[in-house]
């Protein structure tokens, strides 16, 4: 997988960001492009292109993710939040690195939109 994304350039500080919270395995940041009052992407500072890439050997790094997603989204948006993975093409990834978009402040409803 390339590390030539605008996520790679962020994790390697070519490219500023409002940071939400960082430590060794990950890094979230607001997204520049909001659809919804908290719109904060959370990435692995490993290289992973998607979810369909992931491998027995990334367990730990996706149960972390997924568990500072809970913490922060907990804290972020305390009546609710939603965390989406966009995985493909047809699945809306527009970034190939894996990230989760955590969504709240306002009811998020169904379907998404």
């Amino acid at each position: 997988m390339s590390t030539d994304t605008i996520f790679g350039k962020i994790l390697r500080g070519e490219i500023p960001c409002n940071k939400v919270y960082e430590d060794d395995v990950c890094l979230a940041f607001h997204d520049v492009a909001p659809v919804a009052p908290v719109h904060v992407l959370m990435i692995p500072k490993e290289p992973v292109q998607s979810l369909g890439h992931i491998a027995a050997g990334h367990a730990t790094m996706l149960g972390h993710l997924l568990h500072k997603a809970g913490e922060l989204g907990q804290q972020l948006c305390p009546d609710g939040f939603r965390v989406v993975a966009n995985t493909g093409e047809d699945g809306g990834q527009t970034v190939n690195h894996l990230h989760l978009h955590i969504l709240g402040g306002r009811h998020m409803g169904w379907p998404p939109g």
